[in-house]
């Protein structure tokens, strides 16, 4: 019988931020986000675990080369949001509130197409040490 393994890459990354709705008030967006909709933004220290479920190949005994998966995520995450204003300087984001489940939702669209399809992908994201998001859920 084969068995799925599960492969754990954790990064980090840093990146500053704004929750608000254009739509809103000052007052509004105090209301909904608090602090985190200062309008000269804060930032986090992002811990980025990436999920990889699958079956290990019958000859390398890999579920997924970790160096490869390190690449992957160093071209399509970290490249473009580490010491990054998510909000600014990011085409993720233009429109797209950057919460800590839209950033994960969006960082799992940017890997999945760069891993195999018979492999499962799940993403966590640590917005603080206490606050994290995992997607899918």
């Amino acid at each position: 019988m084969e068995q799925k393994v599960a492969v754990f890459r954790k990064e980090h990354f840093n990146a500053a931020h704004r929750l608000f709705h254009a739509a809103w008030s000052d007052e509004k967006n105090k209301q909904v986000f608090g602090a985190c909709a200062n309008p000269n933004y804060h930032g986090h220290n992002y811990e980025l675990v990436v999920q990889v479920n699958g079956i290990p190949d019958p000859i390398t005994g890999f579920v997924i080369n970790t160096k490869t998966l390190s690449e992957i995520v160093d071209q399509e995450v970290k490249s473009k949001f580490d010491h990054k204003n998510l909000n600014l300087d990011t085409q993720e984001f233009k429109d797209l509130n950057p919460t800590a489940e839209n950033i994960a939702i969006v960082i799992y669209n940017l890997i999945r197409p760069r891993i195999s399809n018979h492999l499962d992908l799940k993403i966590r994201l640590y917005e603080t040490e206490r606050n994290f998001v995992d997607y899918p859920a």
